[in-house]
């Protein structure tokens, strides 16, 4: 028999049941009768209240466990431009140049700020429509930026190694009086009168914005409200997700390098994809005022480069706690890029290089780790069900864009799957409170065994996407270092999976191949990014292969 109160009904209960994946008794329900309409009405009353988009919770993350230590300061200035390499004749040549040679060439005055940032307008007209990566083309802001560069040095004044550089940013980071659409449709007419602190920064460095760079729609996918951003490599398939503009325009040569954001997946995904140098710091280390909040104990913000120092660049100038972002932490960055590698210990996951998804390039970067001189260290994880940890994920995110759900404007939404942020959203509604808080508990448990795991080894690697090591790490907030290992041939493939968390290897077409390149990951220490650069330089240098380009030249 059920039993009826306000509406509500045991029989309704039972219902939910379902849904929560819980069992009551007949009993139990009835009793509930009494409380559950008030407890129905609380919520209804805080939905009416309409809470601002850049409002974070009370509560924060912190990756740092209780006895944390930082690792010790290394020298601030560790890469330098390079003076010796002459400029080259062709523009693509020298857009192509990593930003330690563009710096050069702009501080020696073998190119003006001026012209370089037109060498990239110009590429940017040529192919930005092609691979569909350009949110908005910023060439007056550009042109502006560059003179004023050109006028400093002129004047005896220079900002340091990004002096006069062009870059992209994401846009889902605000930029003052330019759309920030976030790659979503109800956002498509968003112009923000502020820049981000990041952007802030990167302008007081001296860098020349030229373009915003397009994301999957609220940072999910490479489907955008103007199409869906090309890897350049293969124009058949997407650029990964969600920093699928910034891995497109990096690797294609459209700008000298980009900003993209993490939250599980968005740096890690279009480097591996479109063969990018995606460095994703530490949780806190880059303050994330002024950028779309997806997941605000996930969200990172970090560099995406053609090469390893070009990162360490980057990550020196936006650096830094933001006091209106309560998660930021103010630690300094700096390494000692003359610093062998040679006896570091790097760990690594057997089982992860083993797994259907790993590729014969991430297993035979084990070998090339110990030509290097590093120690390679076997490790072994606990058996935890690490993906139950993207409930955490799928909660923020439908919470941060609840008016979405309630208001039924997620239908403007282009992309409308079952695995779409307007379905996760929808779904998100039916999670528990209390079991958030259990994940919560369960994270703190992978922070403790992940402090455990580099307490013997000095970095660890892995691949990209095989294992649950892109899960561990977003949810502990380490450092990861993403960077090309070397080039194989793959069928066009599906885009990015964000509920498995890793890429789908599910292929479309006829059977033909491409050559693409691939990727391996290396993860470091809290706030010890240093040593995987260092790490990640000297595998660069020996693999010799972040030199080459995508055909769109040919």
């Amino acid at each position: 028999m059920s039993h009826a109160h306000d509406g509500l009904s045991t029989q309704s209960i039972a219902a939910a049941e379902d849904l929560a994946g819980v069992r009551y008794t007949e009993a139990e329900r009835a009793l509930m009768l009494d409380n559950l309409s008030g407890q129905i009405a609380l919520a209804h009353r805080r939905r009416a209240v309409r809470l601002p988009h850049d409002l974070a919770p009370a509560t924060r993350f912190d990756p740092r466990l209780p006895g944390f230590v930082l690792p010790s300061p290394s020298p601030r200035d560790a890469y330098q431009e390079n003076a010796q390499t002459l400029l080259p004749d062709e523009a693509q040549d020298i857009c192509f140049a990593p930003v330690t040679s563009l710096s050069g060439w702009i501080r020696n005055r073998a190119i003006t700020a001026e012209r370089l940032a037109q060498l990239y307008l110009d590429r940017i007209a040529r192919f930005g429509p092609k691979l569909e990566c350009m949110a908005t083309v910023t060439a007056d802001l550009a042109m502006e930026q560059a003179r004023r560069a050109d006028a400093l040095l002129a004047a005896g004044t220079y900002l340091g190694p990004l002096h006069g550089i062009p870059w992209g940013c994401k846009d889902l980071l605000d930029t003052s009086g330019i759309l920030t659409g976030w790659g979503a449709e109800p956002y498509a007419d968003r112009v923000p009168m502020t820049d981000a602190t990041v952007v802030q920064r990167l302008t007081a460095a001296g860098a020349v914005l030229v373009a915003k760079l397009t994301l999957g729609a609220l940072a999910y996918g490479d489907i955008w409200y103007g199409g869906v951003t090309r890897n350049p490599w293969n124009l058949n398939e997407g650029a990964s997700g969600s920093s699928a503009g910034s891995g497109a325009a990096t690797a294609a040569g459209l700008v000298g390098f980009s900003l993209g954001t993490e939250t599980l997946g968005s740096i890690v995904a279009p480097s591996l994809r479109c063969g990018t140098t995606g460095l994703r710091p530490t949780f806190g280390r880059v303050p994330r005022t002024g950028a779309m909040p997806l997941c605000w104990t996930l969200d990172k913000i970090g560099p995406m480069c053609r090469s390893v120092a070009d990162t360490a660049l980057v990550l020196a100038a936006i650096n830094g706690a933001d006091p209106a972002d309560p998660c930021s932490i103010d630690v300094p960055f700096g390494l000692d890029a003359t610093a062998t590698v040679a006896g570091l210990r790097l760990g690594y996951y057997p089982a992860d290089f083993a797994e259907a998804g790993a590729d014969d390039l991430d297993r035979a970067m084990l070998d090339h780790a110990r030509a290097l001189g590093l120690t390679l260290v076997e490790l072994s994880r606990p058996d935890l069900p690490y993906d139950a940890l993207m409930n955490v994920l799928f909660a923020e995110a439908a919470a941060s864009f609840e008016h979405l759900t309630l208001d039924d404007t997620d239908d403007s939404l282009t992309w409308q799957e079952p695995g779409s942020w307007p379905n996760t959203f929808r779904k998100a509604r039916f999670l528990s409170a209390v079991d958030h808080i259990q994940l919560d508990r369960l994270r703190r448990r992978v922070m403790q065994d992940m402090d455990q795991a580099f307490q013997g080894v000095d970095a660890m690697i892995g691949p990209c996407l095989a294992g649950p090591m892109l899960i561990i790490t977003n949810f502990s907030g380490h450092p990861s270092l993403t960077l090309r290992c070397g080039f194989r041939q793959s069928p066009t493939r599906q885009p990015l999976s964000l509920a498995e968390a890793r890429l789908d290897q599910g292929q479309v077409g006829t059977g033909e191949t491409f050559t693409v390149p691939h990727a391996i990951s290396l993860y470091g220490r809290l706030f010890d990014e240093a040593t995987i650069l260092r790490i990640g330089r000297a595998m660069e240098t020996r693999l010799d292969v972040a030199h080459r380009r995508p055909p769109l030249d040919a």
